[in-house]
């Protein structure tokens, strides 16, 4: 199934063409005809799967035949790494669209929280978010999310392992019950289902096998003692262009 037959908005697909996704992954085939009707959405998907795109592009849809003149999605994430990420898959997606978005996450200077005041202050279509910065911020009153239509949490199971649970709820409790939740997990463990419940509302549920690797994401595994562990890693860099995980078992 390719993206031109989801039927979407012209601009959106010339941003997709250009960043070169042609066939959807089965997360994407799954969760953007549900996501495009406006139901809610708990889905069990691996990292690698495609599951950022999944929810990115019917969302930048709902946004390009919208005219949206307010802060329309918010995307909760874990860690900074990922609120940069999707900020910058965001601007690809949305280059034809006009879409714009903030990634919000703490660390850095003092000046970062300046920049990301201003930011919010100015507001954007989307923002990319960690809980704990993104509640600083709300404390001190100058985040509008009165019209917001779309939460995200992405990486649900691991926002609530690193505590942010409370946070997640405060956030939820100041934005408008009127909108579309999407979660998306790696894993879909009781507290998570449990969690799902309070926030979304009769929602759909896609699970992928997460017993398999996530395709097209080579995995290895090397065992090595604690002297070998830098030489190893050393000699796979020089191998060739791929990410290597050194790990202790106990």
């Amino acid at each position: 199934m390719t993206f031109h037959d989801f039927t979407l908005h012209d601009d959106l697909l010339a941003g997709v063409d250009a960043m070169n996704y042609q066939q959807a992954t089965p997360i994407q085939e799954q969760a953007i005809p549900i996501i495009l009707a406006g139901q809610d959405l708990i889905a069990c998907a691996q990292t690698g799967t495609g599951k950022t795109a999944a929810y990115l592009i019917p969302l930048l849809d709902k946004i390009s035949h919208g005219g949206n003149d307010h802060t329309s999605t918010l995307i909760l994430v874990p860690t900074r790494e990922l609120a940069k990420q999707i900020d910058e898959q965001v601007e690809g997606f949305s280059y034809f669209v006009s879409a714009t978005s903030i990634a919000i996450y703490g660390g850095g200077k003092g000046e970062n929280w300046d920049q990301q005041r201003r930011a919010l202050t100015d507001g954007a279509d989307i923002i990319v978010a960690t809980p704990g910065r993104l509640m600083a911020h709300m404390q001190l009153g100058y985040v509008n999310f009165k019209k917001l239509d779309y939460l995200v949490l992405d990486e649900a199971d691991k926002m609530l392992d690193m505590g942010f649970s409370d946070d997640i709820l405060n956030i939820v409790r100041q934005i408008p019950t009127e909108r579309q939740t999407l979660m998306f997990s790696a894993t879909m463990p009781n507290k998570i289902r449990a969690f799902a419940q309070r926030i979304l509302k009769e929602p759909a549920e896609i699970t992928l096998a997460v017993s398999k690797p996530a395709e097209k994401i080579a995995q290895q595994f090397y065992l090595a003692y604690d002297p070998q562990n830098l030489p190893l890693l050393a000699h796979r860099i020089q191998q060739g262009d791929f990410l290597t995980v050194v790990g202790q078992v106990k």
